[in-house]
């Protein structure tokens, strides 16, 4: 029995052949929220996404990316969230020191 999560991870080529499924999570700090909270506050840690961007080949990490950095990329993975990406883009990412999961 195939479950419908799986099915979303599938992809067909036109040729009808099952394709690799490939998906990149943007990295993560973990910090502690700072600022005038309680004492107790300084002792949790939330994770933070760090967005990459890509931007004339190179591939930069932001935590707050500028309207500019944003709009003169040219992929951008916003911070805390896990892409579906090809395999050329699997490649590039590699190639840059970023961990790529192979899904199917």
């Amino acid at each position: 029995m195939i479950h419908l999560e799986a099915l979303q991870c599938l992809s067909v080529s036109s040729l009808g052949e099952l394709m690799p499924t490939y998906k990149f999570t943007t990295p993560v700090i973990m910090e502690n929220p700072g600022g005038e909270y309680h004492p107790l506050f300084s002792r949790i840690e939330i994770p933070v996404g760090i967005t990459v961007l890509k931007i004339d080949g190179q591939y930069i990490e932001t935590r707050y990316p500028s309207a500019e950095e944003y709009d003169g990329a040219d992929v951008r993975y916003l911070g805390g969230i896990t892409y579906e990406v090809d395999a050329t883009e699997k490649a590039a990412l590699e190639a840059a020191g970023y961990t790529v999961e192979t899904v199917s």
